[in-house]
């Protein structure tokens, strides 16, 4: 197999094994083990909290002793093991120590993938601004796909979604070994600080009022991420306790909706030179927010009759959503920061975003559903999506008036061309 397929390969199932239960595990959770929503919050804290402590290490591990191909096989095995025994635990304390293990070693493979790819084409004389994202993009059509075949299997609340990607977790562990090496390039000078080490320099970016801002927004935004991966197939799943809509196509093909969300994604990335180009970058990180405004309140008045469109276009408008801020914010940092600590703060972007503003979101919005919006275990589904809509409604607001940045159209010739 030529050297861009195999690493294909390797995108499609990095993220096949996490897309079999993400967005699925609300349905196993609150229908099948009829589990609390405070405790549900804390299952997805556990994203945030391995998205801010492994890639550091494993950085390290992979730069000084051990070929990167071969710790990320052995952390997918690991994690696979761990994503294979959930089916046997009954009681949700245990499942969150489970499955805070199985993202320990799942977490840090996503950066570990990027490397791999990065080093074996490097080796291989391709054109790595060129040849890498159309590989990547195969990582987003391994979550469809996934998604997919949970849910066209009779599997979005069983567990044998875990088993699914316990197995793809395996098989790739063992397929990573076939790879190419990735030989420790011992890049991390042995005198360095240990804040350099672990990149904690772009911490002192805080005592920029503007870097602050951004990163506290950046926080604030990271919050509503994971909220409708969280919630989003479970609140169309329980349209079925309504008799009219109990057999209708929403109910039974939730996860297949859901995907339009990921769908969107792929082509709105299309999109974004355009945008940078034209509205520069404040003003496509504001348009993120506003869809995430549109991706909530949409949610709040849809349902599988007459308020099918709003389902619909909320899975699109999610690709805005998401999209727009990742890259916009990524930009920012690129052009407004120190090249010497610049991979630093990029790493420090991704911490506030997915780490604490994961672990946050994930730990609040399961305490608030469960405080205000349950009531014998039925969820006000319209009332926890408006309250979603208000939140990013202000952090847009807030984010309009405080964030001052003037755009310089040549901070994106390299994307818009």
């Amino acid at each position: 197999m030529n050297i861009k397929f195999r690493l294909t390969l390797m995108s499609f199932l990095q993220f096949f094994v996490w897309g079999a239960w993400l967005i699925t595990v609300g349905n196993y959770w609150f229908g099948t083990k009829q589990w609390s929503g405070a405790e549900f919050g804390a299952i997805f804290s556990t994203l945030g909290i391995s998205s801010i402590i492994m890639p550091a290490i494993t950085g390290i591990v992979a730069d000084k002793w051990i070929n990167a191909e071969r710790l990320y096989g052995i952390l997918h095995i690991l994690g696979g093991l761990c994503v294979a025994y959930l089916p046997q635990v009954n009681d949700p304390a245990t499942f969150y120590w489970v499955i805070f293990a199985a993202m320990m070693c799942y977490m840090p493979t996503i950066s570990l993938s990027n490397s791999v790819a990065y080093t074996i084409l490097k080796d291989n004389k391709f054109d790595v601004v060129k040849v890498f994202p159309p590989i990547r993009v195969w990582g987003t059509v391994g979550f469809i796909l996934a998604m997919w075949t949970t849910n066209l299997t009779g599997n979005k609340a069983s567990a044998n979604m875990f088993y699914i990607s316990a197995v793809t977790a395996v098989i790739l562990g063992i397929y990573s070994f076939t790879l190419p090496a990735c030989k420790p390039q011992n890049l991390i000078d042995e005198k360095a600080s240990f804040s350099k080490k672990f990149g904690l320099d772009a911490f002192k970016l805080f005592g920029t009022y503007k870097m602050a801002l951004f990163f506290i927004f950046s926080m604030f935004l990271g919050g509503a991420l994971q909220l409708t991966n969280m919630y989003g197939d479970v609140y169309l799943s329980e349209f079925g306790n309504m008799p009219e809509y109990k057999d209708s196509l929403i109910v039974k093909n939730s996860t297949l909706i859901m995907s339009i969300s990921q769908i969107s994604e792929t082509l709105f990335i299309l999109a974004i030179p355009f945008f940078l180009k034209r509205f520069g970058i404040k003003q496509v990180m504001l348009i993120s927010m506003l869809a995430w405004v549109l991706r909530f309140g949409l949610f709040a008045y849809g349902d599988p009759a007459g308020g099918l469109w709003m389902i619909i276009v909320s899975c699109i408008v999610y690709g805005m959503a998401f999209d727009f801020f990742n890259i916009s914010g990524s930009l920012f940092v690129e052009t407004t920061t120190d090249s010497s600590i610049r991979s630093s703060a990029q790493g420090l972007f991704m911490m506030m975003t997915n780490g604490f503003g994961a672990f946050f979101g994930g730990l609040i919005s399961g305490k608030v559903i469960d405080m205000y919006y349950t009531v014998n275990n039925q969820r006000n589904w319209h009332g926890i999506w408006f309250a979603f809509a208000v939140y990013a409604l202000i952090i847009a607001i807030a984010f309009a008036v405080l964030f001052k940045h003037k755009h310089n159209p040549k901070d994106v010739e390299t994307i818009a061309h």
